[in-house]
């Protein structure tokens, strides 16, 4: 039998030991594809031994947004989630305190976001270590991952993006304009509305690695060798994060200030002692680029108790969308007040794009 993860490590042994270059970017591009390849054959195979793909813990989502504590254990998720939300998780001072995933809800700013405080991976999660590929599986339900870091052990980090990479999520970058049209022959035709730094020999040894022989390839945006087999593969998770150093206050102001730097992270806090939570809460509620847009029935006040939370940039169509499936179809006009229109009580169509806290009053047909 194929031993796919003895060629793998051979492979990764080889980039290893080749440094990157103009001469050597091609190989290394191949490399890579192979890699992948490699290891999706590696997938499909555990798939066929078990009878089924991976299954994560079953969580219901809920609210307006879900967001995912993901950390190494006794980094403190279980303190952060309690300080966040009106859940209480078991917290204690040993390792794999949580078992099981356990939600409560943050309310702030009027939107109900749902926090997901699951077990602590550890290096090799993305291998099924320590129940880790149930755990990363979750993650492909959130719209935010917080990950969180002991301030004294900054090697966490590196290690918790080793495991997300390997599990097929890319945090904090957004899917890149990559279009990829098979064809049953021509050969591979390129175009490109951005300079690379990839030559056209590589994206086509890349292509015929994964039996991709004829195809019109679009690249609209700037990307690697790593991007470019990405959207080859097309089943990555994208998705907003934010890195969190916790435990504070059992650190020097100079130290916290040093791992914030190293780490480029967003925030330092204490689950603990509740420093910096607030800041914390604005912080997710950015993140998940929310926005709150208050609905109006004609000749009436408007609600400003229970707000529709929105992604930014929303537009009137995309609020008549979300309220019902035929708004759009029977859509007269609206008036708008607040900050995105010229005069209170504005009369704009369906492209107009709202801004937070703008009243919104729909007239259908």
């Amino acid at each position: 039998m194929v031993n796919y993860q003895e060629q793998i490590k051979a492979l990764q042994e080889e980039l290893r030991k080749t440094k990157y270059n103009k001469a050597t970017q091609g190989h290394i591009g191949l490399v890579k594809a192979k890699i992948a390849q490699l290891k999706l054959k590696q997938e499909a195979r555990s798939q066929k031994k078990t009878g089924q793909s991976e299954h994560g813990y079953s969580v219901r989502k809920s609210g307006d947004a879900t967001v995912l504590l993901l950390g190494f254990p006794s980094t403190g998720k279980s303190t952060l989630l309690n300080a966040l939300t009106s859940a209480h998780s078991t917290v204690a001072a040993y390792a794999f305190t949580t078992l099981t995933v356990i939600p409560g809800v943050l309310e702030y700013k009027q939107a109900k976001i749902q926090i997901l405080d699951v077990p602590g991976i550890v290096s090799g999660a993305a291998s099924g270590r320590g129940r880790g590929k149930e755990v990363l599986t979750v993650i492909q339900n959130a719209d935010l991952v917080l990950i969180l870091i002991d301030i004294h052990n900054p090697e966490q980090y590196p290690a918790i993006m080793r495991e997300v990479w390997e599990a097929k999520i890319r945090l904090n970058k957004t899917k890149p304009e990559v279009f990829i049209t098979k064809k049953p022959r021509g050969g591979i035709l390129l175009g490109k509305t951005v300079p690379l730094d990839i030559d056209d020999e590589t994206l086509r040894n890349i292509l015929r690695e994964f039996r991709i022989m004829n195809a019109d390839v679009l690249i609209r945006s700037v990307i690697d060798v790593d991007d470019f087999i990405d959207c080859i593969e097309s089943n990555r998770k994208y998705l907003p994060a934010i890195i969190c150093l916790n435990k504070i206050d059992l650190a020097t102001a100079e130290e916290v200030e040093r791992m914030k730097h190293e780490l480029n992270a967003d925030i330092a806090i204490s689950a603990e002692k509740g420093i910096n939570i607030e800041t914390l809460k604005e912080l997710i509620f950015q993140k998940l680029d929310f926005m709150r847009v208050y609905l109006k029935e004609p000749r009436k006040e408007a609600d400003l108790k229970e707000p529709l939370i929105m992604k930014r940039n929303s537009t009137i169509e995309t609020v008549c969308n979300k309220l019902h499936k035929d708004f759009s179809k029977k859509f007269k006009f609206a008036r708008v007040w607040g900050a995105s229109t010229r005069f209170p009580g504005q009369k704009l169509m369906l492209g107009h794009v709202l801004r937070d806290r703008d009243i919104l009053e729909i007239h259908l047909r």
